[in-house]
């Protein structure tokens, strides 16, 4: 143990520590770590989630010593896992544990735990030594018993036993994860290890892994760097080998990068924090190596458009987020022409939506930057303004905003003899709404209730005089 300068008091630490015995609490975790990189990185870090441990009593012990808190409510009996609600804060307190995954993809383990588990033994099963701090409170003091601190300093990921991948294969996932977020490198012996069991990482579950991809791709200002780590380690080829067609395909004189690292630098330059978005520029080209003509790529988009709700789908992302990045690979080869008439940059609204507009700019605007070479004026911008001049007149750009609906049009269909009384609509009443959506979107000045309801005659009676 050794007196530390990063520490950083949390209110927590001494209301917990006065209702404990002495010397037995500790914090773990996240938060430890990253109160050592901000000190090495001169970076100020928010605070992660408060997590502790308690060493030398049992769990009936525990929860009666945390009796005045507010709410302790125990989430892992087998883990031996409190949720303690103290001032208003929910924080997790939990007993030193040790642990032997004995099922495939770290879905079933044999766990002890209680005073009969050391601090150290508890920290030794975490995952990389950075990871296998410990902070001693109220005093600060620091328990680094596998030197997790050098590694800090040195911006290094290494494991302490090369069981750790086949305790849990997705550590192998999450390593590259840090890699990307922290700027760190890994160490041979880590590295190594990715490689040798990279095809265990299909014993994980698709959920477990989704989200630590979700976590690489959103939170990393550069993910290009875990994927590569991915890619050098065998663990893209077992997840995404659809991504890997691209490498070493070569584009045409507007891109300095083959398909591939085009895909990583589009993917960079892509702002953070938006998983959708992220997804789309990483696997906007994703259809190119499968429809590559000479130098062109006919109807990639489309390919790419059913590729990726099959690689998204088969890792269990949400649905609507494989509908959104289906949708923007889809639609990203749209003509940015700024001589467009106003109908339609109208159409182009409805056919994007305006929800998935600024996605969809932004897109655009990380595949020019992620071509490897300087930007050219091709009219984007002023297409963007147009896009959003007409968005600021709010003309109709869906059925909702149609000044007549479906019961108009039945009422319609009924007075003219198209239709019997009491008819609840069939395929012509979504016709007739479509054509008027048309017409409305051609001149929308026509959007008021009277204009409609005689357009709607119009139609009907061409219809009758067929």
């Amino acid at each position: 143990m050794k007196t530390d300068s990063t520490y950083r008091p949390h209110p927590l630490d001494a209301r917990l520590a006065e209702l404990l015995p002495p010397n037995s609490l500790y914090a773990v975790g996240g938060r430890v770590r990253d109160e050592l990189r901000a000190d090495v990185q001169r970076i100020d870090l928010p605070r992660k989630d408060l997590d502790y441990v308690v060493t030398g009593i049992d769990l009936d012990s525990l929860r009666e010593h945390l009796r005045t808190a507010t709410r302790v409510d125990l989430v892992g009996a087998s883990f031996s896992v409190l949720k303690v609600t103290l001032d208003g804060t929910t924080v997790d307190v939990a007993l030193p544990r040790r642990e032997r995954s004995t099922g495939a993809g770290h879905r079933e383990f044999a766990i002890e735990a209680g005073p009969q588990v050391s601090l150290e033994e508890d920290l030794g099963r975490r995952d990389f030594r950075m990871n296998m701090i410990a902070r001693a409170l109220p005093s600060g003091t620091l328990v680094d018993p596998f030197e997790g601190e050098a590694d800090i300093r040195a911006r290094r990921i290494d494991i302490l036993r090369l069981e750790a991948f086949e305790e849990d294969p997705l550590r192998m996932l999450r390593a590259a994860q840090f890699a990307a977020r922290f700027d760190y490198t890994l160490t041979a012996q880590t590295r190594g290890a990715m490689s040798s069991l990279a095809q265990q990482i299909k014993t994980v579950s698709a959920e477990r892994i989704a989200e630590e991809l979700s976590k690489l791709l959103v939170l990393s200002q550069r993910p290009s760097a875990g994927l590569e780590l991915m890619r050098e380690t065998g663990l893209l080829a077992e997840l995404w080998p659809e991504l890997l067609e691209g490498y070493g395909v070569e584009q045409n004189e507007w891109h300095a990068y083959d398909v591939y690292y085009h895909a990583l630098a589009t993917v960079d330059a892509a702002p953070p924090g938006d998983l959708v978005l992220r997804l789309a520029a990483l696997f906007h080209d994703i259809g190119k190596p499968r429809t590559k003509v000479g130098p062109r790529f006919y109807g990639h988009e489309i390919v790419g458009e059913g590729l990726v709700r099959a690689m998204l789908s088969r890792l269990r992302f949400a649905n609507q987020v494989v509908d959104d990045v289906a949708h923007l690979v889809r639609q990203h080869m749209y003509s940015a022409d700024p001589e467009i008439t106003d109908a339609g940059v109208r159409r182009f609204i409805r056919r994007i939506g305006t929800d998935r507009l600024e996605q969809l700019f932004a897109l655009r605007f990380a595949d020019a930057t992620g071509s490897g070479l300087p930007r050219r004026e091709d009219g984007n911008a002023r297409f963007e303004a147009r896009v959003w001049e007409e968005i600021a007149r709010k003309p109709a750009f869906t059925l909702r905003d149609v000044a007549v609906g479906g019961t108009d049009v039945i009422e319609t269909m009924v007075r003219k003899g198209l239709a019997q009384p009491g008819f609840r609509g069939d395929a012509r009443v979504g016709e007739a709404l479509h054509w008027v959506f048309e017409q409305v979107t051609d001149r929308p000045e026509r959007n008021e209730r009277s204009c409609l309801l005689a357009l709607l005659d119009e139609y009907f009676d061409a219809r009758l005089a067929k």
